[in-house]
């Protein structure tokens, strides 16, 4: 939404303490996950995905998927391999069934989180890395869906102590994010959007 201008009102859920399972929030999502996005009217998108196609749609400027076909498959392709074979793996909930179902304990869990990471961002970093269309972001020198998608997996794998020195082009991708205002506003440790 910053990287689009829009004006929103940012509503933080500690998932740490559950508030995503609340009552209150499972009304508005069902499935208990963020992002949802509550319009005007009332209509409750989610799936991050989903989300960000449907702002690019509504506004389509500046564009987070590019206008060729062929652009635009590769940009969703990377933001598929980043949102399902990545990002699953560091969500609250299963991280939490590994310590508290199969008993592992934190260091454990945390080598588990490392390695499946590793192997997504060894997959991508390949991918972008071979692949001419790859700019100072994913997909050429504007930020993309892919890019809103990457950044906030970096950031976790970095609270993890993923060793990233084996990533130098997502590291360059993702310093080339977090220097633009958008990102900055929507980083983790920006206050709330209000």
């Amino acid at each position: 939404m910053a990287l689009k201008n829009l004006q929103y009102t940012s509503m933080i859920k500690n998932l740490r303490s559950g508030e995503h399972r609340l009552s209150e929030f499972l009304q508005i999502n069902v499935q208990g996950f963020v992002p949802a996005l509550q319009l005007d009217d009332g209509v409750v998108l989610t799936q991050s995905v989903a989300i960000i196609e449907y702002l690019d749609e509504l506004y389509p400027n500046p564009p987070l998927l590019p206008a060729q076909p062929l652009a635009r498959a590769r940009v969703r392709a990377l933001t598929q391999a980043i949102a399902s074979d990545i990002h699953p793996i560091n969500n609250l909930r299963v991280l939490r069934y590994l310590e508290e179902k199969l008993n592992l304990d934190k260091q454990t869990r945390d080598a588990w989180y490392q390695h499946w990471v590793s192997v997504g961002f060894d997959a991508l970093e390949r991918w972008l890395v071979r692949d001419a269309a790859t700019g100072r972001f994913c997909h050429g020198n504007s930020p993309t869906m892919a890019d809103v998608c990457l950044v906030p997996q970096v950031f976790n794998a970095r609270r993890f102590s993923v060793d990233m020195n084996s990533f130098p082009r997502i590291l360059a991708i993702d310093a080339a994010c977090r220097e633009l205002p958008a990102f900055q506003t929507a980083a983790p440790e920006a206050p709330p959007q209000i």
